[in-house]
């Protein structure tokens, strides 16, 4: 019996542990005529394209991994499957299905099973039942769902017991291509969020200890520059989170190479004093860290079941952040209860003044087999019926304020979130006394009324309405907006070319290359590109040699020079 395992990816850059896992378990759990392999692609790809792909393995089963950015595509695959072949057996698995089986059976008459939870060993049971030819055998597999002559065959999620089986074949390593390799060292999750389907696989479930670490450096050397811990909350248990952190940094730069770097999901308020001790002494770029604030609205997170210590959630962030050698991710949510626009804006510029590198502005997402879905009298909005679910308006926030929110997300992400504004940012705060949230919602609504468009803009064209609607503002001063714009983009953009609205014409400039190239302190290295510029507001010069950009910013090291008065 032959069976694939397909599993679309969001970008190419991301690789998935799920359909490797299942390939395990088959060949953990199947007989020796059974035959599987994994088929990973991308959403972005010709759906034509997968499809070709798939029915040319012309196999008795295809399994597909199901989430919200790739269900829409699964199902036309799925159908179109069955009807070049009506013996194909179509399976689904995956947190899109596991909570609306007898939805999907239902509606969906191509599919014939949907394995619910954990898949590892249901689906290898399905594929064992199958290849023997034993129909009888498909009702004892816990987490199975299938129709029968007279009705739907349906069972609760499996959640599996001890440590699953290493996804971790050959075929896995031979396929990674340096990009983002996944590891789980658990499974289940410590809170019972009400937006969230962590909490309903169970309570945590460590796996072995030794065999993470085996893992940690395999994947380390595999060629891949991040390893992304997939556990959901990495430091539920403190004394296992401290162990694993310093076998890294003790191995780090010897067995695992100095440029990988290693990201880990961490509640912030449970953190203890060792564990923030030992992460400041990473190296720079080692480490990151995402932490999911979600709000400051302390009603909104007692009724989404979000215990939080805020006060200690602070200052842990604070104490994580002050060495910049990490870099550490903050999310909110938009849309939740009691989270008015007012009070969103307030955990906004909260968690700004943290100063991460990167915040998360989400909206609510009302998943399939979430508490929030789930129980609508006790959560009301609207949302979107369609992936992702999006919330659409709560009794809170409105919809013209939710569209109002996206842009504010769009600005934010494009100007700060990209990292590409931040000098340029930080100084018309200072200039204008106005709250973060504030700027970017009333560049967003300024852009808004000039009806330019956002999306596929060039970056050049986007900062220079970014450049046009600032030196507006009456508290700025143009000749410093211009001169911290030039900065940030010598720092982030290696092209070390300014756009045409921020250049001058100054023979001073050449004046500036050649002393520079002259003088054995600032001469630029055989091959290096670099890039000057002149600073009209501080009478100062600014250059950079693109080498190495800062592990943790991303930012190129600016070196900035005095310059004579005229």
């Amino acid at each position: 019996m032959k069976t694939v395992i397909c599993c679309l990816n969001s970008k190419y850059i991301h690789s998935s542990l799920a359909p490797w896992c299942l390939l395990a378990g088959v060949r953990a759990y199947c007989s020796a005529e059974v035959t599987a392999k994994v088929l990973e692609g991308t959403v972005n790809e010709p759906r034509d394209a997968v499809f070709a792909r798939l029915s040319t393995e012309n196999a008795d089963m295809v399994g597909f991994c199901t989430y919200i950015w790739n269900i829409h595509t699964v199902l036309e695959l799925a159908k179109q499957l069955k009807l070049e072949n009506p013996n194909v057996q179509i399976v689904l698995g995956g947190p899109e299905v596991s909570y609306r089986a007898e939805q999907v059976l239902h509606d969906y008459p191509f599919v014939d099973f949907v394995v619910s939870g954990e898949g590892e060993y249901p689906f290898a049971a399905l594929v064992n039942a199958l290849q023997a030819g034993d129909r009888r055998a498909l009702d004892a597999i816990d987490g199975l769902c299938f129709r029968t002559a007279e009705a739907l065959h349906l069972s609760a999620p499996h959640i599996g017991a001890g440590d699953p089986v290493s996804p971790y074949c050959a075929e896995y390593f031979d396929t990674l291509h340096g990009r983002i390799a996944y590891l789980e060292t658990s499974r289940g999750c410590p809170y019972n969020c009400a937006f969230c389907l962590s909490g309903r696989c169970g309570t945590v479930r460590f796996f072995s200890l030794e065999t993470a670490k085996e893992n940690i450096l395999r994947l380390a050397n595999s060629g891949a520059q991040t390893v992304k811990f997939v556990d959901r909350t990495f430091n539920a248990d403190k004394k296992r989170a401290y162990e694993i952190f310093s076998f890294i940094l003790s191995h780090y730069g010897i067995d695992i190479p100095n440029t990988v770097c290693f990201h880990f999901e961490i509640a912030g308020d449970i953190l203890n004093d060792a564990l923030i001790d030992l992460l400041a002494t990473a190296p720079k770029g080692a480490i990151q860290l995402e932490i999911g604030l979600q709000s400051f609205n302390e009603t909104t997170l007692a009724r989404i079941h979000r215990k939080t210590d805020t006060q200690k959630l602070l200052r842990n962030i604070e104490r994580l952040i002050a060495p910049r050698n990490i870099h550490i991710h903050i999310d909110l949510i938009a849309g939740l209860p009691y989270e008015d626009y007012e009070s969103f804006a307030d955990s906004f510029n909260k968690a700004f003044a943290l100063k991460p590198d990167m915040l998360q502005f989400g909206f609510l997402k009302l998943l399939y087999g979430a508490p929030m879905r789930e129980n609508p009298e006790a959560y009301p909005c609207t949302f979107s019926k369609v992936p992702p679910y999006e919330v659409q308006s709560t009794p809170w926030l409105t919809d013209t304020e939710l569209q109002k929110m996206h842009g504010v997300e769009d600005a934010f992400d494009r100007i700060w979130n990209s990292g590409r504004f931040r000098r340029t940012v930080r100084y018309v705060l200072a200039a204008t006394k106005v709250t973060p949230f504030e700027l970017f919602a009333d560049f967003a609504a300024w852009l808004a009324m000039q009806n330019a468009p956002t999306e596929k803009v060039p970056l050049d064209v986007y900062s220079e309405s970014l450049f046009t609607y600032l030196c507006a503002l009456p508290q700025t001063d143009n000749a410093v907006v211009r001169d911290k714009m030039v900065c940030d983009r010598l720092a982030t953009n290696a092209s070390g070319v300014l756009p045409a609205f921020l250049r001058v014409d100054d023979r001073r400039l050449k004046e500036v290359r050649t002393l520079l190239n002259t003088d054995l302190q600032t001469r630029a290295r055989t091959g290096v590109k670099r890039a000057v510029a002149l600073l009209y507001s501080e009478n100062r010069a600014v250059y950079v040699d693109y080498i190495a950009p800062d592990r943790v910013t991303g930012e190129y090291p600016l070196v900035y020079i005095s310059l004579k008065e005229k």
